[in-house]
């Protein structure tokens, strides 16, 4: 007897717990209408034209206002061709773009407004915003800019044009999301940029999946900045840039970019495949880039550097693959445009593949890098720099595998190991893997630092060079453990080693 009447206890329980479930979620249909109400609204619906020759800047924008002042939804664009100037997104709107829909950006310069920066899309402070879907955005970025220059060299607009260009900030990105909360991007196609492409800035919870960005129309154009964000996840996605591929920013002393995971992409760059900088006031912290691909990147396929007084600290890069780039890591501590002195530490980079070509890496690309001055030798394939008294800390490298073609001529440069202060500090310049002209190691070069772990390196050598290998200067504490060389025409060696203090080596 009473085991049944406990039964009918246990019962009479579950029943009381599914009403009271049942109640909770009649309170939120009736006090949240903006889940109730949020539904789809076809372009269409506003008058919006898929012509592509309609300016629909006014009608889209109406058609976001109504959404957000009536509990939030999706604005579907079907097939066609839909031109604008500069919309402003709002809470709890998202921009859906059906497979064949596309997004075409006026080339009418002044169909753009300025906040902080120009772009197609822009948004400041708001929350649940998305832009998904299997359409494309084509920001005409080439015709836009070229139409600016003309603007700027008829007197029109006033820009000083320098290299022959107008600055960043006036030339349309497709997106400058600022602020803004809860974002989601996924699914879309993103081309030809007149600047940056995508720019997220000091927005919390952005997720970025699936997006494929083709911007090769001009000068500037970075697949992804992301700045001075915090909780992000890039995953998924391509990039083909004419400037960095997905490059984290830090533009204010006061803030940081941080809780960041970049995984599953595939970049291509005439820039850095995946960097730090070169903006790095607050800095960089808790960074992943898991299992990714870099090809036929002009500069580094990794680059971290502190050169505005930021930190860099607790950065994991584990999976990489990097063939035909120009280096593969460069880290970089500098003092560019501040007194502040930045600080890198417990970096984690393993299981890393990388081959660099003779030749330069991204040529026949519309935006090439760079021509360096020549004739000078291929640079090292690991560059780790610090500063005198400011040493780059904690950095492990485990489980690489380096193929450089080597081939360093004499008769161009060569900087003796007995005379390594003859290699610059350029403390006050643009970071990039060549900045010091030559270097004298192919391998790896290692200055101002402490605590640096070589694990399980390969490097591998495909010519016969002047160089050596490793150069390490002004290295403390530093480690190998199964350091493996193989230079043409020479034997293997394997090197496992641990000193205190190890200078000019």
């Amino acid at each position: 007897m009473f085991y049944l009447s406990f039964l009918f206890y246990i019962d009479v329980v579950k029943i009381q717990i599914m009403r009271a479930v049942f109640i909770c979620f009649l309170f939120f249909l009736l006090f949240c209408p903006g889940f109730l109400m949020a539904k789809d609204y076809k372009a269409s619906l506003f008058g919006i034209k898929s012509d592509g020759v309609t300016l629909n800047t006014r009608s889209i924008q109406k058609a976001i206002d109504y959404i957000h002042e009536n509990g939030g939804g999706r604005l579907i664009f079907n097939v066609g061709r839909y031109q604008t100037g500069s919309i402003h997104l709002k809470s709890d709107v998202t921009i859906y773009l059906d497979e064949g829909a596309v997004l075409v950006g006026s080339l009418n310069p002044f169909d753009y407004d300025i906040q902080n920066s120009t772009a197609l899309i822009l948004a400041k402070d708001q929350g649940n915003i998305a832009i998904e879907g299997d359409g494309m955005i084509d920001g005409r970025g080439r015709d836009v800019a070229n139409n600016l220059v003309n603007l700027i060299q008829s007197g029109v607009v006033k820009d000083p044009l320098r290299n022959d260009r107008p600055q960043e900030g006036i030339r349309p990105m497709i997106f400058y999301l600022r602020s803004c909360t809860n974002v989601s991007v996924k699914g879309i196609t993103l081309r030809n940029s007149a600047s940056w492409v995508q720019t997220y800035d000091q927005c919390k919870n952005l997720n970025i999946d699936h997006v494929t960005v083709d911007s090769k129309a001009y000068w500037n154009n970075d697949g992804m900045d992301i700045v001075d964000c915090d909780g992000v996840n890039i995953t998924n996605s391509f990039v083909d840039a004419s400037d960095d591929g997905i490059c984290l920013k830090s533009h204010d002393a006061k803030s940081i970019c941080q809780n960041v995971v970049i995984r599953n992409c595939t970049v291509r760059s005439s820039a850095s495949g995946f960097k730090f900088g070169t903006a790095s006031f607050g800095g960089f912290r808790n960074v992943r880039i898991i299992n990714n691909k870099v090809f036929d990147t002009y500069r580094s396929a990794i680059t971290f550097a502190a050169v505005d007084g930021g930190v860099v600290e607790n950065i994991e890069v584990d999976s990489l693959l990097a063939v035909h780039t120009g280096n593969a890591v460069f880290l970089r501590i500098g003092a560019r445009k501040t007194d502040r002195k930045g600080k890198m530490d417990n970096i984690r980079i393993s299981n890393v593949e990388v081959e660099i070509p003779m030749t330069k890496p991204d040529v026949g690309y519309d935006y090439e890098g760079p021509v360096e001055d020549t004739p000078r030798n291929i640079s090292p394939a690991i560059i780790i720099t610090g500063l005198p008294g400011v040493p780059i800390t904690g950095v492990t490298l485990k489980n690489i595998r380096i193929s450089h073609p080597g081939g360093g001529n004499t008769m161009i440069a060569k900087v003796a190991l007995n005379e390594l202060d003859k290699v610059s500090e350029q403390a006050d310049c643009y970071p990039e893997f060549s900045m010091f002209d030559e270097l004298p190691a192919w391998g790896v070069y290692i200055r101002h630092a402490s605590g640096i772990v070589l694990e399980h390196v390969l490097l591998q050598c495909g010519k016969t060079d002047y160089r050596t290998a490793v150069v390490l200067d002004d290295v403390h504490e530093g480690s190998f453990k199964s350091l493996q060389v193989k230079e043409f025409g020479k034997k293997s060696s394997v090197y496992s080693y641990h000193s205190d203090h190890i200078v000019n080596q």
